[in-house]
């Protein structure tokens, strides 16, 4: 059975740093496309990064954190993670991994001013 868990959110002020994890049960990452979304407070669910492709290292980033967010893998490839630097408030929100259909339930990052 597939899992998903992410892990590393929390509270930070302004121009702070994250690292979040997406870490996989039952599968791994090797072939897979593996997507970041988050949820921010009375917006829809959008797209923040994605990492894959056919080497299962290339990544896309949305405009709103390219330069601020970085994609990685562990060497096994069952984990994902998502360093976040310079956070804003707009940062804030629940952050999800996807990953071939399947869902984690997410972790909460808040950012303060």
């Amino acid at each position: 059975q597939v899992q998903l868990v992410e892990s590393g959110g929390g509270s930070v002020q302004t121009g702070g740093s994250l690292t979040l994890s997406c870490e996989a049960t039952g599968t791994t990452f090797k072939r897979n496309t593996v997507d970041w979304y988050r949820q921010s407070p009375g917006k829809q669910r959008e797209l923040v990064a994605v990492i894959g492709g056919i080497d299962g290292y290339s990544t896309h980033y949305s405009d709103f954190v390219k330069g601020r967010f970085t994609l990685s893998k562990n060497k096994a490839e069952t984990v994902v993670y998502l360093q976040m630097n310079n956070l804003t408030p707009e940062d804030t929100g629940v952050y999800y991994c996807k990953d071939e259909g399947h869902w984690g339930r997410g972790t909460q990052v808040t950012v303060s001013s």
